[in-house]
């Protein structure tokens, strides 16, 4: 069978013309926001390297409580560039968490979740929930002790929750405390189920992306203006993949220069370390908790805390319902929240580090 009979084979079934036509006169626009238009795509990469890695270790990897640190111990001595292997996919998960939230605060800020592109924002604060769901779930699979303290604090937050917290506890850890059905729950988590919801969501919002297309400033939609657009291809497509070498070349000098340590295999007898402290992207929350009374009016004030994160959940997910005003109506109250918001997080991330 000839080149092109493989080729009219393939397009008969596939219609792959469709796409390259769709690439070739796609068209995006370029304004002073531009910048912000590349961490949409850094985020892609990665979690493609976050994949790839994934991949590798799992197949050195084994999650029993007898086994779990040996088996990371063999990646990172044993296996050929086992060590470069973890430490990318352990800093790749930072950059890609790092990225999502700039991601997300220049939508906030930008407003670019405006009609009618509200459902483009709410999928992408899913799909920061369910990342962080990837870094807390795959921060126990070394089995180290740092790791097995930690999730004992990350997973007894929920008994603050009214109705529902003992029962949201148990259904985490596996019973009523961490071991090593926790472990396997957690692998079971991060290499199956939230893969499931990742992609999902990462479908719809790719393409909701490509149905609305990318929003312009709100000034140029106040006026009625157009910024200029450049080609999809090869134009943006070239200058993004200049982006993505960069920031691929970061990732492996940081991870070459500052490999993430392992260490000693959990003992679930042993006594938790001082000092204890969760990932960077969970400080300015494991702080607030740390903080919040004992009492309050009679209520349990770690309760209180969690319920107030809720609800600003709640608040941050439906915000494009929330700020629904005409263009001309918008004040720069929700520019000043996502600043505020900001500022808090960095407090009380620092201060947790103190």
């Amino acid at each position: 069978m000839s080149q092109n009979n493989i080729r009219d084979w393939l397009e008969e079934r596939l219609g792959l013309s469709a796409v390259s036509r769709f690439m070739i006169h796609k068209e995006v626009p370029r304004h002073k926001h531009s910048l912000w238009y590349y961490t949409g795509s850094a985020i892609l990469v990665f979690f493609g390297i976050q994949v790839l890695t994934g991949i590798l270790l799992a197949f050195y990897y084994k999650p029993t409580l007898e086994l779990a640190n040996e088996s990371v111990s063999f990646i990172v001595n044993e296996v050929p560039f086992g060590w470069v292997i973890r430490s990318v996919h352990s800093w790749s998960s930072t950059f890609m968490i790092a990225t999502l939230v700039i991601h997300i605060l220049s939508i906030w800020m930008t407003k670019s979740y405006r009609k009618p592109r509200e459902l483009t924002w709410m999928t992408g604060v899913l799909l920061l929930a369910v990342s962080l769901g990837f870094g807390f779930t795959g921060y126990l699979l070394p089995w180290d002790e740092l790791s097995l303290a930690a999730t004992k604090v990350g997973t007894d937050i929920p008994r603050a929750i009214p109705w529902i917290g003992d029962f949201a506890t148990r259904f985490l850890r596996g019973g009523e405390d961490v071991t090593g059905d926790t472990l396997t729950r957690f692998f079971a988590f991060h290499i199956c189920i939230l893969p499931l919801f990742i992609l999902a969501l990462l479908a719809v919002h790719v393409y909701l992306i490509q149905k609305q297309g990318i929003s312009r400033p709100l000034e140029e939609e106040k006026t009625g203006q157009k910024s200029p657009s450049i080609p999809f291809w090869p134009n943006f497509v070239y200058r993004e993949a200049v982006v993505w070498l960069l920031l691929f070349g970061t990732l492996l000098t940081v991870a070459v220069l500052l490999p993430h340590p392992l260490g000693t295999a959990a003992d679930l007898m042993a006594p938790a370390p001082e000092g204890i402290k969760p990932e960077w992207y969970f400080l300015f929350l494991f702080q607030t908790l740390k903080l919040s009374p004992a009492k309050l009016l009679f209520v349990n004030g770690e309760t209180i805390a969690i319920l107030n994160m809720g609800l600003f959940f709640l608040l941050f997910f439906f915000l494009p319902v929330l700020d629904n005003r005409p263009l001309g109506k918008k004040g720069k109250v929700i520019t000043w929240s996502a600043w505020i918001f900001v500022l808090y997080a960095l407090v009380m991330s620092v201060w947790s580090l103190l």
